[in-house]
């Protein structure tokens, strides 16, 4: 019975989806993060009568085939690039990005990652590095004599070096926007890579071509809705049990029929 079947994939489909929300309702702590959501699409049909196919040698058509369908499948957990809020954290290398921009991050393999997630440090040279010990794109020093490091809203950071009563430039932060951000893809460690979906990288400095300003003191949060979630999560338990009954009434369809012979 083609039933037993077509639940099945009903529910593996919404076992998927709970799997997103999972990830989403984990993540909601943790910065920068984009939530996803899972997509899906029918499966192939069997085509038992066709549209329009003639019934009678007078030409007559059926006005609507006889299709049955194979079920549904998940093709797709695009990432929902919106803006997440952003938090007041007073670290002085902290910065939120107001736009479509992401940092890049140099990798130790040679490739460019890119992230929402402003929280950098200094490692033992002074270098501004992410959370996992990787430097900023381009690389920014700040020396052990500075004080009173400044991330001005265009990018250029600047600091008092020694007792000198003016700043000095220490570099320029970039940003880096896609044609299509859900194209990117995921690498953990809040890092994102590019792919021939999401478009190569346009680097501009922040506040140019949409890439959006920098806050410094701030991070960005995740972008998941709680109560979105925990709705998303209850739909899909409810779609999950729906297609459990429809396993359970196929199988006493079936009981029913053996025991006729």
């Amino acid at each position: 019975m083609k039933a037993l079947y077509i639940a099945s994939t009903g529910m593996g489909a919404q076992e998927r989806n709970v799997e997103v929300i999972s990830n989403n309702i984990a993540n909601m702590r943790t910065t920068g993060y984009k939530r996803q959501r899972a997509e899906f699409q029918d499966l192939l049909y069997q085509q038992i009568t066709r549209a329009g196919s003639q019934t009678s040698a007078e030409g007559t058509m059926v006005p609507a085939g006889l299709e049955i369908g194979s079920g549904v499948r998940t093709v797709a957990t695009p990432r929902v690039m919106s803006q997440g809020s952003v938090n007041m954290t007073e670290g002085e290398l902290d910065v939120a990005i107001r736009g479509e921009g992401f940092f890049m991050i140099q990798l130790p393999d040679g490739r460019t990652a890119y992230t929402r997630d402003g929280s950098f440090l200094r490692d033992a040279e002074g270098t501004l590095v992410n959370s996992s010990g990787y430097e900023l794109d381009p690389g920014i020093s700040v020396p052990d004599n500075a004080r009173g490091v400044s991330i001005s809203p265009d990018g250029t950071v600047e600091a008092y070096i020694g007792t000198d009563a003016t700043p000095t430039q220490l570099g320029q932060l970039q940003l880096a926007r896609f044609v299509n951000k859900s194209g990117l893809e995921s690498m953990g460690d809040n890092l994102f890579l590019e792919t021939a979906a999401s478009g190569p990288a346009q680097v501009s400095v922040p506040n140019v071509d949409g890439t959006g300003d920098l806050l410094q003191g701030y991070l960005e949060m995740a972008n998941v809705n709680s109560v979105t979630e925990i709705a998303d999560l209850i739909a899909a338990q409810r779609a999950y049990e729906m297609n459990a009954r429809v396993i359970s009434g196929a199988d006493q369809m079936m009981q029913a029929t053996s025991q006729l012979s």
